[in-house]
């Protein structure tokens, strides 16, 4: 067997995966474990998913999705393409998806991951009830009436294997995307507010050197749009982020009507990432200063040339969870999507760091970043009572790793 790696290829993890096919065989593995950590579909680039103890996968746990009313309960592995299929079919949806279909729903929400919109919360927002198992090999169930429920849903697996997760859903709704060549990269600040409320879901794609940037708009079905708009002008035929990239595995565009998820991801559940050719960064920011930061990374534009392959930027409504990056403030998000090359790429990173973390900015927890251990944990005001949380749920550090020894150390 050769060794397992992330999907970036990036991360060698330190020991082979155990795949239980129950959840009592899972509480058995974690009782009997020193050390446990979770493995999802291997989306994250640093290692915060390793261990030199027990790594295991909930991806053959029995599949469960069940639809009761306004919510479903789904097993901790399950993909959101398969997720999102079974749910369009009882006529129900999601509030928001991410850019890929491909990710696990327990990982997902753990790490923060979210789509865009300004009155969309992260993927984790739509949880009101999780399971785990705890260190003790038991099983944990907590609902937003709890009061340690705020610090459960994006942890890191620091509290626990989770297992199931309960989401919010809504009636099934069609989305339009509509993608603008041309909008000049200038009018991202001035016009932030306009251009990012002016559809369901909004992401803007730059290289933060081209004088001209692509818009992607996700709108309600139905919603009229403008042949031009900001200065930019509709695409004249489908786009990837990428635009020199060929369009086959993204979503539907030109503004025909489909279904909620297979429209808000930018790619297409039929295409199957492979090893990805890329490492990723990403940061958050309060969305007032927004323009500031816009300007910091166009004066970086030329110090990203041949390292950054596009940056997408996109919006995050505000929530209460404690490890949230929009924790307590609209956000806006700046991902950045580099070539594979750690060394060339670090400094420039640090760069970045450098200009935007004086504006408020969170590093992505599970992505590239060169903070150092103490000014993440400032970047993050509810990690104090993390720690404390952790520490409640997980008395032996038996979910811990390097990673969280670095970055939330125990109290």
């Amino acid at each position: 067997m050769g060794e397992l790696t992330n999907w970036a290829g990036n991360v060698t993890f330190s020991t082979e995966v155990r795949r239980p096919e129950s959840v009592p065989e899972l509480q058995e593995l974690v009782r009997d474990s020193d050390r446990v950590r979770v493995l999802g579909t291997g989306h994250s680039f640093n290692r915060i998913a390793d261990t030199t103890g027990t790594l295991v996968s909930v991806a053959d746990l029995p599949r469960v999705i069940t639809v009761e009313g306004d919510s479903v309960t789904v097993s901790a592995g399950l993909r959101y393409g398969e997720l999102t299929a079974a749910l369009q079919a009882e006529g129900r949806a999601l509030h928001n998806l991410g850019s890929l279909p491909h990710i696990s729903v327990a990982g997902a929400c753990s790490t923060g991951t979210h789509g865009s919109g300004d009155t969309n919360g992260t993927l984790a927002s739509a949880v009101s009830a999780i399971t785990f198992i705890g260190a003790d090999g038991e099983l944990v169930t907590l609902t937003r009436d709890d009061p340690d429920f705020l610090g459960s849903v994006i942890s890191l697996g620091a509290l626990g294997v989770t297992v199931r997760l309960t989401l919010d859903t809504r009636p099934a709704y069609e989305i339009s995307q509509v993608v603008y060549d041309g909008v000049p990269v200038g009018r991202l600040g001035p016009d932030f507010e306009e251009i990012f409320a002016s559809a369901y879901s909004v992401s803007a794609f730059t290289d933060w050197l081209d004088p001209d940037v692509m818009v992607w708009r996700k709108l309600r079905a139905g919603t009229p749009y403008e042949s031009e708009w900001f200065g930019g002008r509709i695409a004249d035929g489908a786009r990837h982020p990428i635009k020199a990239m060929p369009a086959d595995f993204a979503t539907q565009q030109g503004g025909v009507p489909g279904p909620w998820n297979e429209r808000l991801p930018h790619f297409r559940l039929e295409f199957t990432p492979s090893n990805g050719e890329e490492l990723q960064s990403e940061y958050f920011l309060p969305r007032a200063v927004a323009g500031q930061a816009f300007e910091e990374l166009r004066t970086l534009g030329k110090r990203f040339e041949g390292l950054l392959q596009i940056s997408e930027v996109r919006t995050i409504a505000a929530d209460d969870l404690w490890l949230s990056p929009s924790q307590g403030r609209d956000t806006v998000a700046l991902h950045f999507t580099w070539i594979q090359d750690e060394a060339a790429i670090r400094p420039v990173v640090e760069a970045l760091e450098a200009a935007i973390l004086p504006l408020g900015a969170r590093p992505h927890w599970g992505k590239v970043f060169t903070t150092d251990a103490a000014t993440l944990r400032e970047c993050y005001p509810k990690v104090p009572e993390f720690i404390s949380l952790a520490a409640k749920y997980d008395p032996t550090g038996k979910f811990r790793n390097d990673y969280l020894n670095t970055y939330l150390p125990s109290a």
